[in-house]
């Protein structure tokens, strides 16, 4: 079990991750990745029950987890490296041609940690339902999660699959929504406003939480609270209300870090503000 100055600290690291793997490939997102590496860290260093050591796509007798936002890749690329499905160092090659971290998570290379290409967006919902129902029909207890950015929910099979997961009585998945209000147009209110999120889950059927998703603490304890919630007839759907580059001054607050990369100059500006904890790759 992980202290919660722990994974503080490694969530700084991740930080620092997502800067430099951008920066290097001069192509990414670093705002959404930035904004989620708390909720990713504590996934994937305190709540998930799976084993880097024993990976395979099924995944029997281990939770689950699908990136449904994938262009988020470099969060995700750096929470796999930093809990040992493979090589820190491999960290330094995305989006290079035939290597394994692409700009979208793919399968074809065999990434420990990915089970599906992701990043057409409104498609990871259904995926992840999939694997639920298939874990009940194998009797197997463990848990799916996934994760959606609210820009995300423009996408029609996202509600779709939210009616479908009701119906089906998926109790068995917990999914979490990056609620920054921000996609890569501009403010969410602006492209398409999306309303009471808790009420329009809830009427869907869905148990809904919401909470601080750059607060530690509080995402750690809801999560925690939403396993407490599974086996009980409904979907689980988390709020988490982030910020777009969370961590770095000059990036947050706007929509505009959400598909740049930082140059040399804005890198190093950004890496004198969060501290190094576990060693650069």
């Amino acid at each position: 079990m992980a202290t919660i100055q722990e994974l503080e600290n490694i969530a700084s690291q991740v930080r620092r991750d997502i800067l430099r793997m951008v920066n290097h490939s001069a192509s990414g997102h670093p705002g959404g990745s930035l904004g989620c590496a708390d909720i990713m860290t504590a996934l994937y260093f305190e709540i998930l029950e799976h084993n880097p050591d024993n990976f395979d796509m099924n995944g029997h007798n281990q939770d689950l987890f699908f990136l449904s936002n994938g262009h988020i890749a470099p969060v995700w690329y750096s929470v796999l490296a930093r809990s040992g499905y493979f090589d820190i160092k491999e960290l330094g090659t995305l989006r290079e041609i035939g290597t394994r971290l692409q700009g979208h998570p793919a399968t074809e290379e065999g990434l420990p940690g990915i089970r599906i290409a992701s990043g057409s967006l409104g498609q990871g919902l259904s995926v992840a339902i999939g694997a639920a129902l298939t874990k009940k029909l194998n009797k197997d207890t463990k848990l799916v999660y996934s994760l959606h950015g609210d820009g995300e929910l423009d996408e029609g099979q996202i509600w779709e699959a939210a009616m479908f997961a009701a119906h089906h009585k998926t109790d068995n998945l917990i999914s979490m929504i990056d609620y920054n209000q921000k996609q890569i147009d501009g403010p969410t209110d602006k492209v398409m406003n999306l309303g009471n999120l808790k009420a329009k889950w809830e009427a869907f059927g869905w148990e809904v939480l919401q909470t601080d998703g750059n607060n530690m603490q509080e995402v750690v304890e809801i999560l925690k609270q939403a396993k407490t919630k599974t086996g009980k007839g409904k979907p689980i759907m988390i709020l988490m209300k982030t910020e777009m580059g969370m961590g770095v001054d000059f990036m947050m607050g706007t929509h505009k870090w959400h598909g740049v990369a930082p140059n040399d100059e804005q890198l190093e500006n950004a890496l004198k503000q969060l501290e190094e904890t576990l060693g650069d790759y």
